[in-house]
């Protein structure tokens, strides 16, 4: 007789915390009436006479199923086969909670060699590339992205509430802008067009704004053909929101308050370690401006010539910076940015570094912006947004005689055109905070299945 074929479906399952807690409370030797359905991965099986024990996993947990063959029948398990257990909740003798099964059931068959079980999958390498086995064999790394997901929910239900509307722009776009990114670039054959993966969704959520949508956020991913890192990956999930009658005091303290809250929401705390740091990201953050951050190291200048020598006294490569907007952007990266490690504001940032950003009131070779640091590392940018299109239009003239300045967008200076409330916006690297609250050090460890190089055969 030819195998039976596996179930195609297992109903009524209980997740298997659920079923260890009505266990929990059991004396020893002890079971409960009600019969549960459980259903997960093999990943122990034990004999003893009579007696098989299994070790259940679900992304909930683990759990002890006890099966008497004399109830159950030979079992035909092996180590990672997904099963499913009718059975009684129970404390074991040794006050273990377990399940008394009275039907196991393999529901998927495994045929290849798990990594060791006590240890779980330790190759750094192969977890990225296999993330199947990874989360399979590791709790923690399985916490790690329920915890993202759980991130990105209480993210929209705190911008909900606010009165925020999620909406979607374009990830295939003609023209792309919105931050200093090299694209990748794809060709549509039917529009004989070339079109740019988007590196952020900043100039067609601001669209949104003129449209008298108000208040608008997308999160999805960015695509920026450049380095990786420990904090780089080329796809990455970004937040951002628009506010209309707003500006860059208000995103302030809004970015403030939205990440306490997440933060208490996620993890129950504040407070959060970090590359060996214990950083609290209750607000309200220290500010400081951009020129005082480099005031500080002595690294504040406009002469491109000082500003270089500066560098190299210290050490710095400034081979590959082409002009004083380079320069500096590196001078504050290398010198600044590492040592945030509390929540900070940087704020008021040079107009050559900040296409978007309106001037300052005191002074208008600086700009209503400011990005945001913890843990050594920038979290998100933001402005007050520049909303005439006259001045966005010298904008973009001004960067086109930068070294790889903003690109012109004359769609978006026409929609300014029309008339854009003033606003303010946000955006918030989702990836880097998911790092923050669970302690991981490599962007890799928070996304699902980060870009690797080709193996070679």
């Amino acid at each position: 007789m030819p195998e039976q074929p596996p179930p195609k479906r297992f109903p009524d399952r209980d997740e298997i915390a659920a079923v260890r807690a009505e266990a929990e409370p059991l004396e020893a030797g002890a079971e409960a009436e009600a019969t549960r359905r459980i259903a997960g991965r093999a990943m122990a099986r034990r004999g003893m006479g009579k007696l098989v024990f299994l070790d259940v996993v679900d992304r909930s947990g683990r759990i002890q199923v006890i099966c008497d063959v004399a109830v159950t029948g030979e079992l035909d398990v092996h180590v990672g086969d997904v099963v499913g257990v009718a059975g009684r909740p129970a404390k074991s003798r040794r006050g273990e909670p377990s399940v008394l099964a009275e039907s196991v059931d393999v529901l998927s068959r495994n045929t290849q060699p798990l990594p060791d079980t006590f240890h779980g999958l330790t190759d750094v390498e192969l977890r990225y590339r296999k993330r199947y086995l990874d989360l399979l064999m590791n709790e923690e790394t399985r916490d790690v992205f329920i915890t993202r997901a759980r991130v990105i929910t209480a993210v929209r239900r705190a911008l909900d509430e606010e009165g925020f509307v999620e909406v979607e722009t374009p990830v295939l776009q003609p023209r792309y802008g919105g931050a200093f990114a090299r694209p990748f670039v794809t060709h549509h054959n039917e529009l004989d067009a070339d079109l740019y993966l988007r590196i952020a969704t900043e100039l067609y959520l601001k669209r949104l704004i003129v449209g008298g949508l108000e208040r608008v956020y997308e999160i999805g991913k960015d695509f920026r053909n450049e380095g990786v890192s420990f904090k780089h990956n080329p796809e990455f999930t970004m937040l951002e929101w628009y506010e209309a009658y707003a500006d860059y005091g208000d995103t302030m303290a809004r970015i403030e308050r939205l990440v306490e809250r997440v933060a208490r929401e996620v993890r129950g705390t504040t407070v959060v370690s970090f590359r060996g740091h214990e950083i609290d990201l209750a607000g309200p953050w220290e500010r400081i401006r951009f020129v005082g951050a480099l005031e500080r190291h002595e690294l504040w200048t406009r002469d491109p010539a000082e500003l270089r020598a500066w560098l190299t006294e210290r050490g710095v490569d400034t081979d590959a910076d082409k002009d004083w907007t380079q320069l500096v952007d590196h001078a504050f990266s290398h010198f600044v940015e590492p040592g945030l490690i509390q929540p900070t504001i940087v704020h008021d940032y040079p107009v050559e570094l900040s296409p978007f950003a309106r001037p300052t009131d005191e002074d208008p070779t600086l700009t209503e912006r400011f990005e945001y640091f913890a843990g050594g590392m920038e979290l998100g940018n933001a402005f007050t947004e520049i909303n005439e299109a006259a001045m966005q239009q010298a904008r973009f003239e001004q960067q086109s005689e930068q070294v790889e300045g903003e690109r012109g967008d004359p769609d978006y200076v026409e929609a300014l055109s029309y008339g854009m409330p003033p606003t303010g916006g946000l955006g918030f690297g989702i990836d880097r905070f998911v790092m923050l609250l669970t302690g991981k050090e490599s962007i890799r460890d928070v996304v699902l299945f980060p870009a690797l190089r080709a193996v070679r055969d």
